[in-house]
């Protein structure tokens, strides 16, 4: 009696030669079958290398990656990435959707910096549009008020996560004490802590709400207090500069040929910032620098992000006493075929709109309510083409390249994700290594898994 083939039967390591050597495939089988495979292979001098399964699991708030490690010893022979396990589909997911609703999806992807997703993506749909002059300049100073306030929060996780991962505890509860300090921000301006979908084709969502810049500014004054403790807990430590300094090495010429972009660029020197080279949103009129560091290591890359707090901060002033000149001024282009309905007003119980905003919607006339739930349901058409608009976030480079058949629907909408082009320098930076500096590469990189698994 034949038994019957079981497609998802674990199945042991498999070999396979090629012009660089013998190269194993691990395909997520247990640490039993694993080693039973790899060792049934009977290469010479092969017992002194072990594989070991590093996840898949969820360290600190990477997200779930799983590494693939085979070691000598304490000694990283080499290293590879499994990634896959929080896809959600959601570029796939944003073709079924209309242009705007298409916000509510990719402000999901790296959950750490929503605000960037939101504006590569809008950016794209602006430019098939033309309307890109037309935006309203308050909606792009507030755009650029939101993500700073964003890069903030993502670096101090960064620098928390990667904190607590060797061990530092003080800058794990400090970073996400005042990342907390901002979501409150995100919370008051767009009525949400995460997953805003307040960045929108045309402009943003709403206005600011009254008593907002105070509150920006008390941040920032406050912040510009607690900023320097990290400096002082980590910058000489002579324990932290030793899990850092060194470690995950990866220069210039490997940067460039991996396509990696943001803080890692820039800790080999090379001052690279979307902001400066290729401004959108009007980042030409701010007055910011960009920071670099020149030591290609994880410890220049805690260093240039400490600092791209202070240049954030520096922005977020100019874009607050921006916004204090632009009291009553509009958030969405004047297009109503295009402007999705922004003046939304909240009601009394904090949910749903206000009996007068309904009122101004269903008093106009048959043909204003018509349109009103035309463009809700069936969305604007855009142009057919394809367009890439990149912004800096606070990982590198991200870009959205948006593609439109016509229709009230993305034929396509394909990132260009920081935190999976540069999760491939994980190998080089950790090969060569120490088991434990592969923990430190890692948090360097600051990958965010939700933008790898799209």
């Amino acid at each position: 009696m034949s038994t019957a083939y079981d497609p998802y039967a674990p199945s042991p390591a498999t070999a396979s030669d090629t012009s660089t050597g013998r190269v194993f495939t691990v395909t997520g089988q247990d640490w039993d079958t694993v080693v039973q495979g790899v060792g049934d292979l009977g290469d010479e001098g092969h017992e002194d290398h072990v594989v070991v399964n590093m996840g898949p699991q969820h360290p600190s708030t990477h997200g779930v990656l799983r590494l693939i490690l085979e070691l000598e010893g304490e000694t990283v022979t080499e290293a590879r990435c499994g990634i896959g396990y929080l896809h959600t589909g959601i570029e796939k997911n944003m073709e079924f959707r209309t242009w705007v609703q298409g916000v509510t999806f990719c402000t999901r992807m790296d959950y750490l910096s929503p605000f960037y997703n939101e504006a590569t993506y809008c950016l794209g749909v602006e430019r098939l549009l033309d309307i890109e002059e037309d935006i309203p300049e308050k909606a792009q100073v507030m755009r650029v008020l939101l993500m700073e306030l964003n890069r903030i929060s993502s670096h101090l996780v960064a620098i928390a996560t990667g904190g607590m991962e060797i061990g530092a505890l003080t800058v794990m509860t400090i970073g996400f004490r005042e990342r907390e300090l901002v979501l409150d921000l995100f919370e008051l301006i767009t009525g949400l802590r995460m997953n805003h979908a307040f960045i929108r084709p045309g402009g943003v969502a709403q206005d600011m709400p009254p008593g907002a810049l105070d509150q920006i500014r008390d941040f920032v004054a406050l912040m510009k207090k607690r900023l320097p403790e990290y400096a002082a807990l980590c910058n000489a430590n002579p324990i932290f500069k030793g899990r850092l300094v060194d470690v995950g090495h990866l220069d210039l010429a490997g940067c460039l040929a991996l396509g990696v972009t943001g803080p890692v660029l820039r800790s080999t020197g090379y001052a690279w910032d979307l902001r400066k080279t290729q401004p959108y949103c009007g980042y030409e009129d701010y007055d910011f620098e960009v920071k670099t560091w020149d030591t290609c290591d994880s410890y220049g890359r805690f260093r240039i992000r400490l600092d791209e707090m202070w240049e954030s901060l520096k922005i977020i002033e100019q874009a607050a006493d921006r916004l204090a000149g632009l009291e009553g001024a509009p958030v969405m282009v004047g297009d109503k075929k295009i402007a999705w309905p922004s003046q939304l007003a909240v009601g009394t119980d904090g949910m749903g709109n206000s009996l007068d905003h309904i009122r101004h919607i269903m008093g106009e006339s048959m043909e204003a309510l018509i349109h009103h739930f035309k463009l809700v349901t069936e969305g604007f058409r855009v142009p057919a083409g394809q367009a890439y608009v990149p912004v800096e976030s606070p990982r590198g480079e991200l870009g959205a390249h948006v593609v439109s058949d016509g229709g009230t629907r993305p034929y396509r909408a394909h990132f260009r994700d920081p935190s999976f082009t540069n999760l491939q320098a994980m190998s080089v930076m950790s090969e060569g290594g120490m088991v434990a500096d592969v923990i430190v590469a890692i948090a360097s990189l600051d990958p965010v898994m939700g933008g790898v698994d799209r």
